[in-house]
């Protein structure tokens, strides 16, 4: 019955924009990436059409980083606030599906009442009597032009959208406590090259002083030495100041404060490189980020209010009644002669408003072109930021093994000055030149290696981060069951929320 006396839905009918016509995300063919020797060296390859694993973590096979994603997934308040978020948006669509229903009351009174007898024209003494009443008022409005339908249609979208913010804000938390390790695993290797380059020059400032007192360098030697060591040394508070900093914001995502960081890290030469990088198919994209499925979900709810402000324009039907009955006894309430009802039934329509209601309706309209636009823009930065992942890939490779190269050769060419100075065929200042060209290298190359870890992160997370292969939302974000009331839902009154 309710169905039959609902009509058409004006306004427009939401359809998912198209996915860009491109076959790859950059111009010409990816190659596999160079190798490199030592931790972070391995070559890359790409395959295209291949699925993100849901766990993308657990390619750098490190139990240290699982922990440190299990513990800010269970423990981050931002989650917890997303899949509130969720709940409460589908609790509000579950509440104006009422809308689509009848209303139904119940009224029950007892009055006693003193009418005086000149109030009836007669003598004597005043009237006393007891009335029962009881009724049961119905009223419906039918949903004759669907902005009914197309309000629940909005909040729907709504709930979609609150349901990809979830994911978005998983993917970001995720990929954000990954590159936080690989970012302190760097800082930690800057801090022992450093320290080790430190100790070294501390070692040479003490055999010069040695050999200073044996005639066999100068003052200039040794002053010139202990220069070096200063530099380097100044150095190093820089790189403990980062890298605190560094942990204090990991802490922070792990759902702890900077006091209780207990020193859990991970070693860039414990973390393994994967070889096989999945690239997904274009045509998928645009369903497989959150932000870009998010602006879908703004652009059908923007969609939706053109057809709720299309609908306000338009008459309303009213159908009521009631039923129930009056008496002077409790014990005659329900009894023929004590019954009442009645029908109604009444329309209402604008008929003159000064243009507002049309230019509501134009405001959502225009909301509607700019959420098309904010479609567009997200997936263009989608296919950018997969571009952009995946060219830094291939550069940062080939930067490390250039960078491996110049550690070696740097390494080779101090050994080469301090051979010579002690021949006496060079000054000391080619050693000093070499010392800090070498400790350069090295810095320079765990830099590398940290940025092909980093690379992959960000990899997996310009592609999706697999979200579409493991469950995120919680019982926290549903909305709660109503009871008996939701068994007078009717099949086919709520629209279906689109597939993923």
């Amino acid at each position: 019955m309710l169905l039959s006396l609902t009509g058409c839905t004006v306004g427009p009918d939401f359809t998912s924009p198209l996915a860009p016509a491109v076959n790859g995300y950059t111009a010409g063919r990816l190659q596999a990436t160079d190798a490199a020797d030592g931790a972070g060296g391995p070559a890359q390859r790409f395959i295209n059409g291949a699925d993100v694993s849901g766990v993308w973590w657990r390619v750098f096979r490190s139990k240290q980083i699982e922990a440190f994603v299990r513990e800010a997934i269970d423990n981050h308040p931002d989650l917890a606030a997303a899949q509130a978020a969720l709940r409460q948006a589908r609790e509000v669509a579950a509440a104006d599906t009422s809308a689509l229903l009848p209303s139904v009351t119940g009224d029950s009174s007892v009055t006693r009442n003193q009418v005086p007898a000149a109030q009836s024209g007669l003598a004597g003494p005043a009237s006393l009597y007891t009335l029962y009443n009881t009724s049961v008022p119905v009223s419906f409005t039918p949903d004759i032009f669907g902005g009914k339908r197309r309000g629940i249609e909005a909040d729907l979208a709504n709930a979609d959208y609150q349901r990809f913010q979830l994911e978005a804000t998983y993917l970001t938390l995720t990929a954000n406590v990954v590159s936080t390790a690989i970012s302190d695993a760097s800082y930690a290797a800057q801090i022992r090259v450093t320290q080790e380059q430190i100790d070294g020059q501390r070692e040479l400032v003490s055999l010069l002083e040695k050999q200073f007192a044996l005639g066999a360098v100068s003052t200039t030697d040794v002053l010139t030495q202990k220069a070096q060591l200063a530099q380097t040394v100044a150095t190093l508070p820089p790189l403990q100041k980062s890298r605190a900093q560094n942990r204090n914001q990991l802490m922070a995502y792990l759902g702890r404060v900077p006091s209780q960081d207990r020193g859990e890290m991970v070693r860039l030469d414990e973390l393994r490189l994967p070889r096989d990088l999945p690239v997904s198919v274009p045509s998928l994209l645009v369903q497989q980020r959150p932000d870009i499925r998010a602006a879908e979900s703004q652009l059908h709810q923007a969609s939706a209010n053109v057809g709720v402000a299309t609908a306000n324009m338009l008459p309303n039907v009213t159908l009521s009644a009631s039923g129930g009955s009056s008496a002077l006894a409790l014990s005659a309430l329900y009894g023929p002669q004590s019954a009442a009802w009645s029908v109604a039934a009444s329309v209402t329509g604008p008929i003159f408003d000064a243009g507002a209601l049309f230019h509501t309706k134009e405001s959502k309209v225009a909301v509607l072109e700019q959420s098309s636009a904010q479609y567009r823009s997200a997936v263009i930065i989608a296919f950018q930021n997969v571009a952009d992942s995946l060219r830094a890939i291939q550069s940062d490779a080939s930067l490390l093994k250039a960078q491996v190269d110049a550690e070696k050769t740097a390494d080779d060419s101090l050994k080469m000055s301090q051979a010579q100075f002690k021949a006496g065929s060079t000054t000391f200042l080619s050693v000093i030149n070499a010392e800090q060209t070498l400790l350069t290298a090295r810095t320079n190359r765990v830099k590398a290696q940290a940025s092909r870890y980093a690379d992959t992160v960000a990899l997996y997370q310009s592609l999706g981060g697999g979200w579409w292969n493991r469950r995120d939302e919680t019982p926290a974000s549903e909305a709660k069951p109503a009871g008996i009331a939701g068994i007078f839902v009717p099949a086919g009154a709520l629209p279906t929320p689109p597939a993923n």
